[in-house]
């Protein structure tokens, strides 16, 4: 059963308004770093030892070259899962928009897209052409 126009278009509105309603969004992602200090005594550097961490980081890309953020506190670290957390949503919504447009201009009717100026048909001449 082919879509409604009128359901597609309220389906889209809908996706709009999720949108609108996303919190703050960032687009990077949080990594957990596992790793060795300097300190050639520590623990970490024992057998079988793990290292410290994990260190989470928040990583992106900012023209062209790798940037990582850490955070000094649990509390930072939740609110930048929250935002990668919107950020992936409004990935999804955004391609959810994509096909739901898709499918609108698959139904719209042509006559729906044509201009007024379109719509008005050239007259033809009521002048004979002489034949010489």
């Amino acid at each position: 059963m082919p879509d409604s126009l009128a359901g597609l278009e309220q389906q889209r509105s809908g996706i709009f308004t999720q949108t609108l309603q996303l919190a703050d969004f960032r687009s990077p992602s949080i990594t957990a770093i596992n790793g060795r200090c300097g300190k050639p005594n520590c623990h970490c550097h024992q057998p079988n030892q793990p290292g410290h961490g994990p260190n989470f980081r928040l990583t992106r890309k900012i023209d062209g070259k790798t940037v990582s953020e850490s955070f000094s506190s649990a509390a930072e670290l939740r609110k930048a899962q929250r935002e990668v957390e919107a950020f992936h949503r409004f990935r999804q919504l955004s391609q959810d928009l994509l096909e739901v447009n898709q499918r609108i201009c698959r139904v719209r009717p042509v006559a729906d897209t044509v201009s007024p100026e379109e719509k008005k048909r050239r007259k033809r001449s009521v002048r004979k052409s002489r034949a010489k």
